[in-house]
């Protein structure tokens, strides 16, 4: 007998209520459809709650289908699930959340132990931070929704695409996830300040390129870019000259905080995962960026998300 990979993940977050507030929520599968990192890249999915919204199921093309049901609760401090995977392929979890006061607000945890198909243990590592990453985009969904009543993230499904292309001056750096916010608002500080009195040479909207994505180390690498109508003769040593081909896109729009885009960028790859179109992996995905923020409020930046397609 081969032993079956374990998984083990826990993630959490500071959320700006008392914890009873917090716990009506995740005790509650009402809500919960409301802040799912899941069902928001798959809003044809089929969600049936029971009547005591104890227990539910799900099913969709994109998030395969399954089941989850409470088995324990400490009120106010913990819920404990039962959750089965049915599709993609067969699987259990013990999950739960815990709730833990911190000052005026609540340090909530989330936490699944799970185990994957013998088949699958290369991919244990990358499991785990795949998953890891959806409990991040959860952990914040529900801080809006406990917080503001709503989420402040909507996702645009606008399909297949035509992209004409374009030249670029862009800053291509490599960083840690934890730190590309930051580091990309530098990167397109020092673009703007080049393109200060060059108006006339811009060319369309800022756009990041996304070259590699290594979420087991944390680590990403991106060119910052500003699309040109010609190249400039004196582009500093720090940037780099570049273009995007014409091509194809599939495109998905997120309205919201920077800090909720990797919904739409997880939606896009649950996307191609399930064939919905045929990703043309010579060309790097990128996002474009249709307003400031410095003119407009967090929650109404709207980014396109852009697969190359073929």
């Amino acid at each position: 007998m081969f032993a079956m990979p374990k998984m083990n993940i826990t993630k959490s977050i500071l959320i700006n209520a008392p914890a009873d507030k917090v716990y009506d929520v995740v005790v509650d599968f009402n809500k919960w459809t409301a802040w799912s990192p899941w069902l928001i890249m798959d809003p044809e999915a089929k969600v049936d709650v029971a009547t005591d919204a104890q227990s539910y199921s799900w099913e969709g093309t994109r998030v395969g289908s399954g089941n989850m049901k409470i088995t324990d609760t400490q009120q106010n401090q913990q819920v404990t699930y039962d959750l089965n995977f049915l599709k993609p392929w067969k699987s259990y979890a013990k999950v739960g959340f815990d709730l833990k006061p911190e000052g005026e607000g609540t340090k909530v945890s989330w936490s699944m132990d799970s185990s994957l198909p013998f088949f699958m243990f290369w991919m244990k590592k990358q499991m785990e931070a795949f998953v890891g990453a959806d409990y991040d985009r959860g952990l914040a969904l529900l801080k809006d929704y406990v917080e503001d009543g709503e989420v402040h993230s909507a996702l645009d499904f606008k399909g297949i695409e035509n992209f004409d292309g374009c030249q670029y001056v862009g800053i291509k750096t490599d960083t840690t996830m934890d730190a590309v916010g930051t580091q990309m608002q530098k990167d397109f500080t020092a673009l703007k300040e080049y393109f200060a009195g060059k108006s006339s040479l811009i060319n369309g909207r800022d756009f990041s390129i996304y070259h590699k994505w290594d979420f087991v180390n944390g680590k990403v690498s991106y060119t910052a870019g500003i699309p040109v109508n010609s190249v400039p003769s004196d582009v500093p040593s720090n940037m780099m000259v570049g273009n995007i081909p014409q091509t194809k896109v599939h495109t998905v729009a997120h309205k919201g905080p920077y800090e909720h885009l990797g919904n739409a960028w997880s939606a896009q790859y649950n996307i191609e995962r399930g064939k919905e179109f045929k990703m043309n992996k010579k060309i790097h995905p990128f996002e474009t960026y249709l307003n400031d923020p410095a003119d407009v409020a967090a929650n109404e930046l709207v980014t396109e998300i852009h697969f190359p397609a073929k």
